[in-house]
């Protein structure tokens, strides 16, 4: 589930008992200068190639913007850039201006043409009339109300987050995705395409239309984003030297017209997802039950400026990355790209990270992890918790170590005043993780459902 929906489609994740993993969406801007983690040297220069101009540009993704090309040689250019409003640095990049019979300004860096200066977006096959351009913050509340409207025709109710969506058009969510926005002749928004990349051979395609559309344009629009998501998620996997990606996408099991976009572009429905809710009582805040003998958890250590431990942090990702091994659209992140994602959602915290640890034969070593977040406020005015990651090692299963992770969830949550817990399974789990949470309290409020593409470099189906 993103954080822009909290309540919305789940776009394709892996699973066992007692793993949980989701993507997400938005980000709380203020916070990313807080990460005591910097980008692996690849991904910092792709951060500083990437980053186009502020009035927005077709393909703007990370965290350092251009707002000056000038040539010095014949193989190098000169490129200001700045950080979050700072004051502009220069930076010496091998970039070759091309000749252009317009007044846009075209660069190569990195081996890939990107446009530096124009809002407007190219997306073949749109209807007569329509147009696109990246969003700017100023557009967050028009999209809360697509996404609204989207949500109550597709599942009879909407839960988006406001803050999340902001995060996302303008803020550190925007780093990793490329947006388009399309309005109507009188300048209604009917369309949003985000493509987001999330990790090295994977890329999260969402694409959510006005349902007061037609269906017969609403179809036709469908087919231009998604095309126009292949064509980025292509130029992604390009970028990165990869020979083929997997194109990552979401319906709720309900909405047949998003489903049916999805078969006309080539997804497959590969999972389906249960959204399970807790309720919480003020006296589970102190009722909780203590782990078995050999088992600790504890919260992740933080310094005296509130930002985590490194070896923590380190230690939580790699416990989830080997939990997640062998199951189900199970991939590789980077724990730059964990952290980064994590910290794009509003309502991450770091005193939501827990760690467990086990004896063993070879001493007291990570055994589980537990990441959580906070769900914005309901109609009564409570908060809610999250469970966005929760994962037993193999060397610590047997030992109820995912009962003592849900604890800690429950009475935390209990104890901060909050009505609800919520996470999502896999509901053919082959380890039954659905019948441990529903013996824990959990019920499925609905479904969502995963839908996958595999394709080639060069935008070609994978063969089976």
């Amino acid at each position: 589930m993103t954080p822009v929906e909290r309540y919305g489609p789940q776009h394709g994740e892996q699973e066992q008992v007692p793993v949980t993993r989701r993507p997400s969406g938005g980000a709380r801007h203020a916070e990313h200068r807080d990460v005591d983690a910097a980008p692996e040297g690849g991904e910092l220069f792709e951060a500083v190639a990437e980053r186009h101009s502020e009035r927005g540009t077709r393909e703007d993704l990370h965290p350092v913007r251009v707002t000056r090309i000038s040539r010095s040689s014949s193989s190098q250019s000169r490129v200001s850039i700045s950080r979050d409003g700072s004051s502009t640095v220069p930076l010496v990049v091998a970039v070759s201006v091309l000749p252009r019979a317009d007044a846009h300004s075209w660069a190569v860096a990195g081996g890939r043409v990107v446009r530096v200066t124009d809002p407007d977006v190219s997306i073949d096959g749109l209807l007569p009339g329509l147009c696109a351009r990246v969003p700017t913050a100023a557009d967050a509340p028009e999209v809360v109300a697509l996404v609204t409207a989207h949500q109550r025709a597709a599942r009879g109710s909407a839960g988006v987050d406001p803050e999340a969506v902001l995060g996302q058009l303008a803020g550190t969510g925007s780093w990793t995705r490329r947006q388009a926005l399309v309005h109507d002749p009188a300048g209604r928004l009917v369309g949003w395409l985000s493509v987001h990349d999330r990790a090295s051979g994977r890329t999260l395609v969402e694409v959510t239309i006005t349902p007061a559309l037609p269906d017969e344009d609403a179809d036709a629009l469908a087919t231009a984003l998604f095309g126009a998501g292949e064509r980025h998620a292509v130029d992604i996997a390009a970028m990165r030297g990869l020979r083929s990606t997997l194109l990552d996408s979401g319906a709720y099991a309900d909405d047949r017209r998003q489903q049916r976009w999805l078969v006309a572009s080539g997804f497959e429905c590969t999972r389906t997802w249960l959204q399970m809710t807790r309720p919480i009582r003020a006296d589970e805040a102190q009722a909780q039950p203590a782990p078995r003998e050999g088992v600790t958890v504890r919260p992740v250590e933080r310094h005296a400026d509130g930002l985590p431990v490194a070896q923590d942090l380190q230690d939580v990702h790699r416990v989830l990355e080997e939990s997640f091994q062998d199951h189900f659209s199970s991939y590789r992140e980077s724990f730059p790209e964990f952290v980064m994602r994590l910290r794009e959602d509003p309502g991450h915290r770091w005193d939501h990270w827990w760690l467990a640890t086990v004896e063993t034969d070879e001493g007291v070593l990570p055994g589980g992890a537990l990441v959580c977040s906070v769900i914005r406020e309901d109609a009564q005015g409570f908060e809610g918790s999250y469970v966005d990651y929760i994962g037993v090692h193999r060397r610590a299963r047997g030992r109820g170590v995912a009962k003592a992770l849900l604890h800690i969830a429950i009475g935390d949550a209990a104890r901060r005043g909050r009505n609800r817990v919520g996470l999502e399974v896999d509901a053919d789990s082959p380890t039954g993780a659905d019948g441990l949470y529903t013996s824990m309290g959990w019920a499925t409020d609905y479904r969502t459902q995963s839908w996958h593409r595999e394709l080639d470099a060069r935008g070609r189906p994978q063969p089976e």
